[in-house]
């Protein structure tokens, strides 16, 4: 089974004091943080270092290049959505699931555009790169399903699970390609793309008929 909580500190040359973890996570914030007002090929080593408040010595003691820093913001990412997904898979009552779990995707990716455009452009010249992010969207997609069978009371036949990963698809599809291209005729900073979403999700993976099977059966006892 994969490691649900993939971790930056596998990232970078190894640290062996906890000060030397401090400067470490110190950059990766700030790279993050940088990342949400210039696009990745604009920040240098330099003005991110001092940013962060340290040399330029500090960063190539943890990573070897900007790419394997990148590495590392990356696992960061993966560790953050894995929690928060978990934590909203576990906490959102039925009727609000689908349109809270959707709000939360698309405005995290918003506020991350920048990185996230940073990301799928080094996809596009690193196939390998993608697989842990394509992994991990699976992993989504079947916790989700997960809590599906425990609000129903049943495992989702091969079609339902088929129609509930082909809603995932093109929901973040849909974010991806919008990052990239802004095609419109909605924005991702509307509050109607987060609607339409939710609407294309439950439409594709029928999870309304899913969910009021549950009720129906619940009432008739």
């Amino acid at each position: 089974m994969n490691n649900p909580n993939p971790s930056s500190k596998t990232y970078g040359l190894a640290i062996k004091q906890e000060r030397g973890q401090l400067t470490y996570d110190k950059l990766i914030t700030t790279g993050f943080r940088m990342l949400e007002l210039h696009d990745l090929q604009d920040i240098s080593i330099a003005e991110l270092t001092r940013e962060a408040g340290y040399s330029v010595g500090a960063f190539y003691s943890r990573f070897r290049s900007k790419d394997e820093f990148f590495d590392a913001l990356i696992a960061k990412h993966l560790e953050t959505r894995t929690g928060t997904q978990i934590h909203l898979l576990a906490t959102l009552p039925t009727e609000t699931l689908l349109l809270e779990l959707i709000r939360n995707v698309v405005r995290y990716y918003w506020d991350h555009r920048k990185f996230w455009r940073a990301v799928l452009v080094r996809s596009v010249r690193d196939l390998d790169f993608w697989e842990p992010i394509r992994r991990h969207g699976h992993e989504f997609t079947g916790r989700f399903i997960e809590r599906v069978h425990k609000e129903i009371g049943r495992n989702l036949n091969a079609t339902e699970e088929a129609n509930v990963a082909f809603a995932f698809q093109v929901i973040l599809g849909t974010i991806n390609s919008t990052i990239i291209n802004q095609p419109g005729p909605i924005f991702m900073g509307q509050a109607l793309f987060i609607e339409e979403l939710a609407r294309a999700f439950t439409l594709i993976s029928d999870f309304d008929n899913l969910v009021k099977d549950r009720t129906s059966q619940l009432k008739s006892r």
